[in-house]
């Protein structure tokens, strides 16, 4: 067995008539994440981190957007179908920590709810995986409140 690291990043736009998603949970919010799927930026980096990890490529590789069968798919189902690609390669996650940055909502309170949707997907206990909570000081797209983003770093076993 080896340890082995990814990292993952992701980046939407926000829009109106859409549901805010942010890591399998849903936050009250006027605009929601564009995307082929849900938009799920946490989930998307964290898929792109265990990508890495596994040498497996990226998100857009492994579930394109010009794939119909992705259209408003739920990330949540997107990360359990990548979880089953890590078991059968008898891959344990150790650890995975995370970055949310945006202006608005604030992203700090519902991360105890982030993490009850993650961690069981995940296969792993609560104090390993870190989601921490950041702004862009008003800096850019994320800064001036059209974009959320989120950074993930995965530490695998295979």
């Amino acid at each position: 067995m080896r340890i082995k690291i990814g990292i993952g990043y992701d980046i939407h736009r926000l829009q109106e008539n859409r549901k805010l998603i942010l890591g399998g949970a849903e936050i009250p919010f006027a605009k929601g994440l564009m995307g082929h799927s849900d938009g799920d930026c946490l989930i998307h980096a964290i898929i792109d981190a265990l990508l890495g990890a596994i040498g497996g490529g990226d998100i857009g590789q492994v579930f394109p957007d010009t794939d119909p069968q992705y259209r408003n798919i739920q990330s949540t189902r997107l990360l359990e179908i990548i979880m089953e690609r890590i078991r059968e390669k008898n891959g344990s996650i150790h650890h995975v920590d995370c970055i949310v940055i945006a202006e608005s909502p604030k992203i700090a309170p519902h991360i105890d709810r982030m993490k009850q949707v993650l961690c069981p997907l995940l296969q792993i206990q609560t104090n390993d995986l870190g989601i921490k909570a950041k702004t862009h000081e008003g800096i850019g797209p994320v800064g001036q409140g059209e974009a959320i983003a989120a950074f993930a770093q995965a530490l695998i076993e295979l």
